[in-house]
């Protein structure tokens, strides 16, 4: 009989996990939205993250086609990041996930964006 075990490796929603699913890079995302920003605003504004820690997940986050680095600044060398269609295509998801936490765990003590 053949196994017909489910592997893992090859569904959609892993792999869809493996380029979001990390605890920074749907934030990374939800803070650049529909704007241009520099590396030192998102450091500032997700505080909790180390700068190296930030660096990779940007370098992820370019590499999986969600943000793209642009530079604005030669002397000296100085680069903005801004989501590409993929990013944008993936907020509307980011929104529906928060939207969901705060149906079913409302705490304002874990909310992500302060109004």
């Amino acid at each position: 009989m053949k196994d017909e075990r489910f592997s893992f490796s090859d569904c959609t929603l892993t792999r869809s996990m493996a380029v979001i699913g990390t605890k920074w890079k749907p934030i990374i995302v939800w803070v650049i939205q529909d704007k241009k920003v520099r590396f030192g605003q998102l450091d500032a504004y997700i505080s909790l993250i180390t700068r190296k820690v930030l660096t990779e997940q940007l370098k992820e986050l370019e590499e999986d086609g969600i943000v793209i680095r642009q530079s604005f600044s030669e002397t000296p060398p100085r680069v903005e990041y801004s989501l590409t269609q993929k990013g944008l295509d993936l907020l509307p998801i980011l929104g529906h996930v928060v939207a969901w936490y705060d149906t079913y765990e409302p705490n304002e003590k874990y909310k992500l964006i302060k109004n």
